[in-house]
């Protein structure tokens, strides 16, 4: 779950006084309360979700505000274990042990450096500027107003910014120099000298009908003024920090293991992105394992299209072969597009409760092309108005191989990360769990919905199945090279050689792959570990059930809870199981 850390007085008076002096806490008033709070303190979070007192403010990526913040959440802690659990009816109780374990997960997590580590290979707090014309709505002259607002807040955004990663800087906890390189040009992609030239002047390309000429002429040159008064100054001041300060000052050993209780802040982050208690051995076993296995099945695969060659030639011939490439950012995204429609007309044979929220497909934006992953998705605005969005790369096209299309789009579309996500934000939850949830579970889907291919026909390519399972090996390496290169001292060019042995990937994406792994420790764990349960849970019930096995309510019944804990989801579908036998 994304998680967001500041403070304000009301925040503080919510959290202090919850009930009055003569009325009790409540989990009820505990949950509002923890909410009210969140949206508060994350003002263009709020904004999506229609939420419209904070507009004209931008986060505080302050230390102090992430301080504060903790602070806050132990209040939270505190009130939560005041109360009576074992009293709680069973869905208010699934609601306690779900804010628990978030506010502890902050809580240890701030033990350690992390919080000075605001900033990734693929995102750093410019992109918290820059990504605001694509994430706010525009509709209304006071949607431009509190936009300008906050162009002209990005100065002290990006000072508290800088103070924070500078400390970080002071405590030796920075990112390590591989993963970082030519970030700097990311952030200087966004130095303009006019305005117009800028991303942030997006929102203008085009007038509303609800906004008068001469008010939207007035819009557009504060707009203009605050880009290139306010918001460039801003991101130019943290690029020249990056090259002087940041850069020359980042790690030359690249395992979470080197930083100071680097070991038990690796332990952490694998509780943190897998929801169980393995440790880095046992996971580096299980990948170890998983990718044994379906070198099985490739080479299965390469047997039944009568290649000439072992795994190593094969993958080497789907590297260099024209025919598996798209020529042109036009031709790579209509494929998209084509597999993307071809699955939504699949979907009824798989769920019985679909999303109502649709999803589009978009490029990557050209100033983090190079440096990121093959595709990503864009979760919808909580308040209806902007669809979800399944990010595809058009950079390096001889990269980005068609036949792993399919696998793709069912894993950041549908039935992936758009269903999964925009279902969630449509049930009758608390909203904590509607828009937040494990990245086990969410990630675990997105590679589960990848084998659902199987289940409606597609896969019928030989490459294109080769692909699916290149994908899932793909995930299954995760393990051993994140733990490899955070626990067991692996280098860079052992993570790389690693994942060139045993997956299709093309050399660019791979060492994208690993780089991410270096920048974000753990977090790359989360997709095998989480889809092997899934893949349990399904064959458990299938077995128990028999005749009786329903795939669709199987998936409805994963799904309907929003995304949990894997050790939740496991008693869940067990109860489902004796549920469906007695049905």
């Amino acid at each position: 779950m994304k998680k967001f850390f500041a403070a304000t007085l009301t925040a503080t008076v919510l959290a202090a006084f919850p009930a009055g002096a003569e009325e009790a806490d409540s989990l009820n008033r505990i949950i509002a309360d923890h909410w009210a709070w969140t949206l508060e303190t994350n003002p263009t979070f709020a904004t999506t979700l229609g939420v419209r007192e904070y507009d004209d403010r931008l986060d505080d990526p302050s230390l102090a505000a992430f301080d504060a913040g903790i602070e806050m959440e132990k209040g939270f802690l505190a009130r939560l274990e005041a109360l009576d659990a074992d009293a709680l009816d069973a869905a208010q109780r699934v609601n306690y042990d779900l804010l628990t374990l978030d506010l502890r997960n902050d809580i240890e997590g701030a033990a350690f450096g992390g919080k000075y580590m605001a900033i990734t290979n693929r995102y750093g707090p410019h992109n918290h500027i820059t990504d605001l014309p694509d994430e706010l709505p525009f509709f209304t002259k006071a949607d431009f107003k509190s936009y300008v607002a906050r162009l002209n807040a990005a100065p002290a955004y990006m000072d508290a910014a800088i103070a924070r990663l500078s400390a970080g800087v002071e405590a030796g906890w920075t990112q390590p120099c591989a993963p970082m390189e030519g970030f700097d040009q990311t952030i200087r992609h966004h130095v303009v000298d006019k305005a117009e030239d800028s991303v942030l002047m997006k929102p203008f390309e085009a007038k509303p009908s609800t906004i008068g000429a001469r008010d939207w002429n007035k819009l557009k040159t504060a707009a203009e003024k605050a880009v290139m008064g306010a918001a460039v100054p801003a991101i130019r001041q943290f690029a020249d920090f990056y090259e002087q300060t940041y850069a020359p000052a980042c790690r030359t050993e690249i395992g979470a293991s080197s930083l100071p209780d680097g070991n038990d802040y690796y332990a952490y982050r694998i509780r943190l992105f897998t929801t169980t208690d393995m440790t880095s051995d046992a996971v580096h076993a299980l990948g170890l394992s998983e990718v044994a296995r379906i070198r099985k099945e490739m080479g299965a695969v390469i047997k039944s299209v009568g290649f000439d060659g072992d795994l190593k030639a094969f993958q080497e011939f789907l590297r260099s072969d024209p025919r598996f490439y798209a020529k042109t950012p036009e031709e790579l995204m209509e494929k998209n597009s084509f597999v993307a429609k071809k699955i939504d007309g699949e979907l009824p044979k798989l769920f019985t409760r679909l999303p109502r929220m649709p999803y589009t497909l978009k490029e990557i934006p050209a100033d983090i092309a190079e440096g990121t992953t093959t595709a990503y998705y864009e979760r919808p605005a909580g308040d209806g108005s902007r669809a979800g969005v399944y990010r595809v790369n058009t950079s390096k096209l001889d990269t980005r191989p068609l036949f792993e299309i399919e696998a793709l789009t069912l894993h950041e579309a549908v039935p992936g990360h758009h269903f999964q996500i925009a279902l969630a934000q449509e049930l009758d939850l608390p909203e904590f769990r509607r828009f937040g949830g494990f990245t086990a579970f969410i990630e675990g889907w997105g590679l589960y919905a990848e084998s659902l291919g199987l289940d409606v026909g597609f896969y019928e390519d030989p490459y294109s199945d080769f692909g699916r399972l290149s994908y899932e090996m793909w995930r299954a390496c995760r393990l051993v090279v994140d733990t490899g290169m955070h626990a067991k001292g692996w280098t860079r060019q052992q993570a790389i050689d690693f994942m060139t042995e045993n997956t299709a990937l093309s050399e660019h994406n791979i060492e994208a792959e690993v780089d991410r792994y270096i920048a974000w420790p753990g977090q790359a764990l989360a997709y095998k570990i989480g889809q092997l349960k899934f893949r349990e849970l399904r064959s458990r019930a299938e077995k128990a059930l028999g005749e009786k096995f329903d795939l669709r309510r199987f998936h409805d019944a994963l799904l309907e809870d929003g995304a949990l804990p894997l050790t939740l989801v496991e008693g869940k579908i067990d109860r489902w199981i004796a549920s469906e036998k007695s049905r």
